[in-house]
């Protein structure tokens, strides 16, 4: 059962303070809200959170045999779901446009943009490879869950710690954690996606990282991944609302900016994080 469609006076009241460039949490216009991650007792444990939005990314690896047409290449898959837990608008077994959405695009960011380097998950050329599977699970929807996903993913990612292993021969020996120190993924680049809410009215500024009022209210969206040496990943724009190019590259100039912000925020939490651990991570 979907929720009801805001009201008319709650529509008026929303569209009133964005022309006046306030939103109702406080926050200007392409002010994005921090965002909080929590690191649980194994790597590759991560929850993040963009206010009361909330995704929990998990990473797990196993040795497998190799794609017959890729030998020298691990593989990378993500699983997603969004359940009724995380709001009322999704059932379970039927996957909604914006959960169809948010899918693809994490697939495009995560996996096709390279993040991860493939042939560094090759142990054995044809025979044994790493297959990493992330896993997201949607907590809470309090809008844009597409920019917390994200976030949460390449966080994992990142986190995320492989057994050492030992090639003798033909034979792959997998070290224990407390036999050998974990290896990080050889990451390429770390992708962040910023979405930006457009309205009806073209005289109402744009907003970046949407609440789910203001996304439900919204005449379209703009999502940009990128990383924090400007390098584009993926540009993805929904709904009917012309925007010329100047347009575009003022929300890249503000998504660069924000990306920076972002990945120095994440790199100081991942010290923390490892900071903290008893156990040895390289």
């Amino acid at each position: 059962m979907r929720p009801p469609s805001p009201s008319i006076p709650e529509k008026e009241f929303l569209f009133t303070a964005l022309k006046e460039s306030q939103r109702l949490d406080g926050r200007l216009p392409l002010e994005m809200r921090t965002p909080t991650l929590t690191f649980g007792p194994d790597l590759g444990w991560v929850e993040c959170a963009l206010g009361k939005t909330k995704v929990l990314a998990q990473v797990e690896a196993k040795m497998v045999k190799p794609q017959p047409e890729r030998p020298f290449e691990g593989s990378i898959t993500i699983h997603s779901e969004i359940s009724p837990m995380a709001s009322s608008d999704y059932e379970p077994g039927r996957p909604s446009d914006e959960e169809v959405t948010i899918t693809r695009m994490l697939d495009k960011v995560l996996r096709r943009s390279d993040a991860v380097d493939k042939e560094s998950l090759c142990v054995l050329a044809g025979q044994r490879v790493w297959h990493i599977r992330l896993t997201l699970h949607f907590l809470a929807d309090a809008g844009n869950l597409l920019d917390c996903a994200c976030l949460a993913g390449i966080v994992a990612l990142k986190h995320f710690r492989r057994p050492d292993v030992e090639v003798v021969g033909d034979e792959v020996i997998i070290h224990e954690p407390t036999e050998r120190a974990p290896v990080p993924l050889a990451i390429h680049h770390t992708p962040f996606c910023f979405t930006f809410a457009f309205f009806p009215d073209g005289t109402t500024p744009p907003v970046l990282d949407p609440s789910q009022l203001e996304q439900r209210l919204s005449a379209g969206l703009v999502s940009i991944a990128l990383n924090a040496q400007k390098e584009i990943c993926v540009l993805q724009k929904m709904g009917g609302v012309p925007l010329g190019t100047d347009d575009i590259m003022q929300l890249v100039e503000v998504a660069v900016t924000r990306a920076k912000e972002t990945h120095k925020l994440v790199e100081a939490r991942l010290l923390e994080d490892w900071l903290g651990r008893k156990v040895e991570v390289r």
